[in-house]
């Protein structure tokens, strides 16, 4: 409960941030391969890349 009230790392809240944003792309990326084989690839590049982003910062965050 007490937990509520810690200030989180800068680092682990970009983290949790891009996170999100991945998840929201990767779905899109999803109902978009239903209609738009094209889109939904341009999608899925741009969660790639997020996904390398939160690599990079879990890396610099433990090295």
């Amino acid at each position: 409960m007490f937990g509520l009230f810690k200030k989180k790392d800068p680092t682990q809240a970009k983290i949790d941030k891009l996170t999100a944003t991945y998840k929201k792309m990767s779905e899109e990326a999803f109902k978009l391969s239903r209609s738009d084989r094209k889109a939904s690839d341009l999608k899925t590049a741009e969660a790639e890349e997020i996904i390398k982003q939160i690599d990079e910062l879990r890396n610099s965050q433990n090295g």
